[in-house]
């Protein structure tokens, strides 16, 4: 098992920053945020007969297990997650890593 989780949120663009603010409250150390779409049936909104596709914003955090738990409870408050479509947080083990250089972690 590892010591480490990856933690992923997918919010609507714009809320991103808020959201990796409150998850560095919280003890994670940074963050990858890139820019999304999403495909499911209620993404795609017409308005004046013009379909607009919902943007989304990806958050990526890397952390250790003990940190995961805070981490992803700031992020879920940060993104009002327990109202309807506002998003989702999900997190998984991670196997192997390598690139952390300023880290002191077994190379594989």
């Amino acid at each position: 098992m590892s010591d480490f989780k990856c933690v992923v949120a997918i919010v609507d663009r714009g809320k991103a920053d808020l959201v990796v603010d409150e998850a560095k409250e919280a003890g994670a150390e940074g963050a990858t945020i890139f820019f999304g779409r999403g495909t499911g049936k209620t993404e795609a909104q017409r308005f004046f007969n013009i379909t607009v596709e919902s943007s989304k914003e990806v958050i990526i955090i890397l952390s250790r297990v003990e940190k995961v738990e805070a981490i992803m409870h700031a992020m879920g408050r940060a993104g009002e997650m327990k109202k309807a479509g506002n998003g989702i947080i999900f997190s998984f083990d991670v196997e192997k890593m390598l690139g952390f250089h300023h880290r002191q972690f077994p190379m594989i």
